[in-house]
């Protein structure tokens, strides 16, 4: 994508904060005078960044996925496990020009790819950061890291910046999303977005290292749920795309009383799921104990970046 047209998205995502409709909740505040939904203004407010080597192998290969942790997020999860600097938003507001280092430093320190993770909120930030970070040299794979709930008219700016899309797909009825993470239409929405983000980069292919992979998080008695997604995958896209199976789910927050998500996972749910996916023809990443151990590397702006936190809690 040239400059100029990197300028333009920027200025397309800078003019809907005005009244805000990045995101399905379309909560139409004004950015620059208060927070929307995400707990976020106009400036691109992040966690953390640092060399995260526990993604999906062809995200984190061996140097480790440049992940930035952005604050804020638009759905509420009950099961939560980033409540800190997700839902409460905890963070540090950066500059496009701060990001731009961000993206720079991770390329020098060995950097696989650039994993943006919760990025929605924060796109014209991040648009104008990759503009600079691309004039200086910034060639790694862009990963967009989302929960799947997201605008298809704002994932149509995104096509040709975006490499990899890392789509969360938590559930198949909006029933359960309405439940489990505070919207009416999780899967309605999401399976069109997903279909859109599918359509742009097509399934994940290592020989191009580009293309749509999908997430499921399985829940205690989710197994059935667990299928119609697979099953989504299967049929409503195709049998090429990567699924990535996950098993870490602990209670959490508000799950500890819940009646249903008070415990972890049975392996045999696992199972179960991992052996459908096997019948459907599907293909990706399956968790084992070693996989769920993450281990991360901080690089320079880690550090700088916990130091500018502590110093805006003492303010």
């Amino acid at each position: 994508m040239k400059g100029n047209d990197f300028q333009k998205v920027s200025e397309f995502f800078r003019k809907q904060m005005k009244s805000c409709t990045l995101c399905p909740i379309n909560c139409k505040i004004n950015r620059y005078r208060m927070y929307g939904r995400c707990k976020v203004g106009i400036l691109p407010r992040v966690s953390n960044a640092l060399l995260h080597f526990g993604e999906e192998p062809p995200i984190s290969g061996k140097g480790g996925a440049g992940t930035v942790f952005f604050s804020g997020c638009n759905l509420r999860c009950i099961y939560c496990q980033n409540m800190f600097f997700s839902q409460k938003a905890h963070g540090v507001e950066l500059t496009p020009e701060d990001l731009a280092e961000i993206f720079l430093e991770f390329q020098a320190e060995g950097a696989e790819t650039l994993n943006l993770v919760t990025p929605t909120p924060h796109l014209s930030g991040i648009v104008e950061a990759l503009h600079i970070a691309n004039s200086k040299g910034f060639s790694l794979p862009v990963v967009y890291n989302t929960s799947g709930y997201e605008s298809t008219q704002t994932l149509k700016m995104m096509n040709g910046i975006v490499d990899i899309y890392l789509a969360d797909l938590k559930y198949s009825s909006d029933d359960t999303g309405k439940a489990y993470s505070g919207v009416q239409d999780y899967f309605s929405v999401a399976k069109k977005a997903i279909i859109e983000m599918y359509h742009q980069v097509g399934a994940f292919k290592e020989s191009n290292g580009k293309g749509l992979i999908i997430r499921h998080l399985l829940l205690p008695e989710g197994v059935n749920e667990a299928k119609e997604v697979l099953e989504f995958v299967a049929f409503g896209l195709s049998p090429s795309v990567p699924v990535s199976l996950m098993s870490q789910y602990i209670p959490v927050f508000k799950a500890t009383v819940d009646t249903t998500l008070s415990r972890k996972v049975h392996p045999e749910e696992y199972n179960q799921v991992i052996q459908y996916a096997i019948k459907l023809g599907l293909h990706g990443w399956m968790q084992s104990p070693q996989m769920q151990k993450v281990t991360a590397r901080p690089i320079p702006w880690s550090h700088k970046l916990s130091r500018l936190y502590s110093e805006k809690q003492k303010k």
